[in-house]
């Protein structure tokens, strides 16, 4: 059995503290952090309209993924019609990242009539590739349309020029939504 550790505190002692050390890593649900590589942290994904304006927004822990957040971010946007009516919730056009690509997506967007520019990965086109005719056609690509993705990431700048969203004071995930979404409407709001 190995002694007492170098610092002088007992083996009581030592398993007390790493337990403390343990806890406050852990994270609750329904705070929105994770692990990423800055630390915790979260992430905010968006659907923007072109003009540096969001539609919808998600807040989710910093390591959850990408693509499969795309979903639920289009099932947010609400576009009240001007002459009243059911509201829009299908774009005319998504333009997305390679993180975005995959088959799920795919059969979503194409079964809701949503046209796309998403890059397809390299590891996903040798796959599609080495399947032969099983693997598929090769996903259409327009150069200029994807030229306009970095809308999205100018979106989330302007987002971010407000202090309270970069550095996100708030604990809890939905305080900090509410908090994106003020800033949001600001944008908006702006001529």
């Amino acid at each position: 059995m190995p002694g007492p550790p170098a610092c002088g505190r007992g083996a009581a002692q030592s398993t007390a503290a790493s337990e403390e050390e343990i806890d406050t890593s852990q994270h609750r649900s329904d705070e929105g952090l994770g692990r990423s590589r800055g630390g915790l942290t979260c992430k905010i994904h968006l659907a923007g309209e072109g003009g540096c304006r969001p539609l919808a927004l998600l807040v989710t822990p910093g390591q959850w993924g990408d693509s499969p957040q795309l979903i639920p971010v289009l099932e947010r946007i609400r576009v009240k019609r001007p002459g009243g009516g059911r509201p829009r919730t299908r774009p005319d056009h998504l333009g997305g990242d390679k993180a975005y690509s995959s088959r799920r997506n795919r059969r979503y967007l194409r079964g809701r009539q949503i046209k796309r520019t998403i890059p397809e990965p390299r590891d996903q086109r040798a796959n599609r590739r080495r399947r032969g005719s099983r693997g598929g056609r090769p996903v259409g690509f327009d150069k200029e349309l994807y030229k306009r993705r970095n809308e999205v990431e100018r979106t989330i700048n302007r987002l971010k020029h407000s202090r309270v969203v970069a550095t996100r004071y708030d604990k809890r995930a939905y305080v900090f939504h509410g908090t994106v979404t003020v800033a949001s409407t600001r944008l908006w709001l702006k001529p």
